[in-house]
């Protein structure tokens, strides 16, 4: 088996989906960490925090024959001084989408890399303008569950898109990671990018 890959400290398909997109050989092992938020912690900081978190999580569990990189990705939607995470009901995603509504929030997403030199992070600051919508649209998006499982109950690659006006930074890492601070990341530790026929996946 090729040693040519890493482990990706995350279930999110969208992670997934990005790190396929530039060719990176990887295996999913999702980390379990608690994503409270401390008082008085600084939204760059939060994000920072979790990530670096997942994969330190996950490196900690690897035995000495399966020690690869861990790639982990943490991600909120700040509106204001306030960050919006995961949704936890429909009533909640309808109440973080009529706050985002007419305004222009950041999306900020931090990449953590964790191997046998330590951890290496970048962090990622993107705004996105949010038209106004309707009542009524923010109730139909909901009723298709795309809200439920994404920072400010909205999906940029989804169909969330048609609230989306405009978007100044990176779309990937919007989506869940950003390629470029990624592909650094990788290339500090001569991570292969650009590989196909990843039988890995999974």
């Amino acid at each position: 088996m090729t040693k040519d890959f890493i482990y990706l400290a995350s279930a999110s398909p969208r992670r997934r989906e990005l790190l396929e997109q530039i060719g990176v050989r990887f295996q999913v092992l999702p980390a379990n960490v608690c994503e409270a938020y401390r008082a008085g912690e600084a939204s760059e900081t939060y994000v920072t925090r979790l990530a670096e978190a997942k994969a330190e999580t996950v490196w900690s569990e690897l035995s000495a024959d399966r020690i690869r990189p861990v790639l982990a990705a943490d991600t909120a939607v700040v509106l204001g001084s306030r960050i919006f995470g995961k949704p936890r009901d429909e009533s909640e995603a309808m109440a973080m989408l009529a706050e985002l509504s007419g305004c222009v929030h950041r999306v900020l997403t931090a990449v953590a890399l964790r191997d046998q030199h330590g951890m290496s992070s970048a962090l990622c600051s993107s705004e996105v303008a949010f038209r106004s919508s309707t009542d009524a649209e923010r109730r139909a998006y909901c009723a298709s569950g795309e809200p439920m499982d994404k920072a400010g109950a909205y999906g940029a690659q989804g169909l969330g898109a048609v609230f989306i006006e405009h978007i100044t930074g990176s779309f990937s890492a919007i989506v869940g990671l950003p390629l470029a601070e990624t592909a650094a990341l990788l290339r500090r530790v001569n991570q292969p990018q650009w590989l196909y026929g990843n039988e890995l996946r999974r």
